[in-house]
C-alpha cells in the first residue's frame, strides 16, 4: 500500500520511523505521547491513515524530537519566525546529556556534554510543578532499578534543592553516578534501594553522598 503515497508522504513517515528507532521509542509509546490510540502513528506510517498529521500532533513530535515541524509535513509558512516564536513559548528543549546513571563518573551541571535534547509542553511542567532551567535528561544504565526503570531508558531529573523526601534520586557517590530509591532514615544516614531484588539495600553516610536530583520522568521501549 505504500505506493500509493507520493514522494513527499512517504518521506514524512519514513523521517518519523527513523526518529521514533533513534530515540527508541515504540510507535505505540509516541502514540499515548500525543494522546491517540496506541495503533494511531503504526496505521498512519504503514497504511496511510490519517493521510497527514494534525498539526497539534505534528507540533507535539517535532518538539520531543527536536526537530523543525517542516520534516514531519508542516507546510512552509509553519516554518515561519513567528510560528518558531510560538513554539518557543510553548515548549522547553531540555538538554540530554552524554551521562548514564547507575555508572560511570561525572555530574549533572553546567558544563556537561549534551547530545540533544527532549521538548516538554511548558504548561505541562507548570502542571507538574518543574522548572525547565533546572531539568536535565540523561541515561540509564544497568538492570539495577529493574522493572522501574531498565538499561537504556532516559529519566528526567529535577535538580532543585528541595527538601528531601522518600523517591528515586540521582546521586553521586565517589567516581559512580547511580539512580536509586532513596530512604532517609536516621539522621546522618541514606538507605539505597534498588528495585532488582538481587540488589541488597545500602545505608551510608549522607556524607559520603551527593544528590544531583530527584528524578520525575521517564522515557523508553515498551
Amino acid at each position: 500500500m505504500t505506493g500509493s503515497f507520493d514522494h513527499d508522504e512517504g518521506g514524512v513517515r519514513q523521517r518519523l520511523l527513523d526518529l521514533a528507532n533513534e530515540r527508541g521509542m515504540s510507535l505505540a509509546a509516541l502514540s499515548g505521547f500525543i494522546e491517540r490510540n496506541p495503533s494511531y502513528l503504526q496505521q498512519f506510517i504503514r497504511k496511510g491513515s490519517p493521510r497527514k498529521l494534525e498539526e497539534n500532533d505534528r507540533r507535539a513530535l517535532a518538539q520531543f524530537f527536536g526537530v523543525d515541524e517542516s520534516e514531519l509535513g508542516a507546510p512552509e509558512e509553519n516554518s515561519s519566525g513567528q510560528a518558531k516564536a510560538r513554539r518557543r513559548r510553548e515548549w522547553v528543549e531540555i538538554p540530554r546529556l552524554a551521562l548514564s546513571a547507575s555508572a560511570g563518573p561525572g555530574a549533572l551541571g553546567d558544563g556537561e556534554e549534551t547530545i540533544g535534547a527532549f521538548g516538554f509542553s511548558t504548561k505541562w511542567l507548570h502542571e507538574q510543578n518543574l522548572e525547565g532551567a533546572m531539568l536535565s535528561a540523561i541515561a540509564v544504565s544497568g538492570d539495577s532499578m529493574e522493572p522501574l526503570l531498565r538499561d537504556g531508558d532516559e529519566i528526567l531529573v529535577d535538580r532543585r534543592p528541595n527538601p528531601p523526601h522518600e523517591g528515586i534520586y540521582v546521586l553521586r557517590w565517589g567516581d559512580a553516578l547511580l539512580v536509586k530509591r532513596v530512604q532517609f532514615g536516621r539522621p546522618g544516614e541514606l538507605t539505597l534501594v534498588s528495585a532488582n531484588d538481587a540488589y541488597p539495600p545500602q545505608t551510608v553516610s549522607r556524607d559520603e553522598i551527593e544528590i544531583i536530583g530527584r528524578v520525575v520522568w521517564k522515557s523508553g521501549r515498551l
